[in-house]
């Protein structure tokens, strides 16, 4: 613990003493001022749980694409009413395919490549705003996709350095 000066400490004047046990030097075995797990063990949390993060948001996107390949009944939505008016089909096909490239990059982010994490932050806004058109078709789904998509650009963009400064 350090010391407050004089002044700043209520209720003690200047000639009082210090009270037993307190110091200004930093306590035993604290050498080094943050622990990094992925210096230990070559792991970082915050790269997994990124990664992870990002595999879920592309199964769920890959799950989209599936239910408007194979039902377009599903949506009561007709296309027309949609932002962009393009059939069901081809709206999971762009699922299909985000939530694919979502995967592949979601397991570049879990090892902390540096590409994926630039790549994670463009395809986390795409997805945010493929979802942000499709709102009409499935207001659910889509609101909780855009909503872990911007958990996850927050993840990337904030503790996504650790594993490179931990090094």
């Amino acid at each position: 613990m350090v010391e407050l000066p004089h002044s700043d400490v209520p209720g003690r004047t200047p000639g009082q003493p210090r009270a037993p046990g307190l110091s200004t030097q930093a306590p035993p075995g604290r050498d080094h001022p943050r622990y990094s797990m992925y210096v230990e063990e070559g792991f970082s949390g915050w790269a997994w749980f990124t990664g992870g993060l990002m595999v879920l948001v592309g199964l769920f996107q890959m799950i989209t694409g599936i239910v408007a390949l194979a039902g377009p009944g599903y949506y009561t939505v007709p296309t027309r009413n949609l932002v962009i008016d393009a059939g069901y089909s081809t709206w999971g096909w762009v699922h299909l395919i985000l939530g694919i490239v979502l995967l592949v990059t979601g397991g570049g982010l879990a090892f902390g490549n540096m590409v994926a994490r630039v790549a994670g932050v463009a395809l986390a806004a795409l997805s945010a705003v493929v979802n942000l058109v499709f709102i009409p078709a499935a207001p659910f789904a889509a609101t909780l996709i855009i909503g872990l998509d911007v958990w996850l650009i927050y993840a990337i963009t904030v503790h996504g350095g650790e594993p490179k400064q931990a090094r």
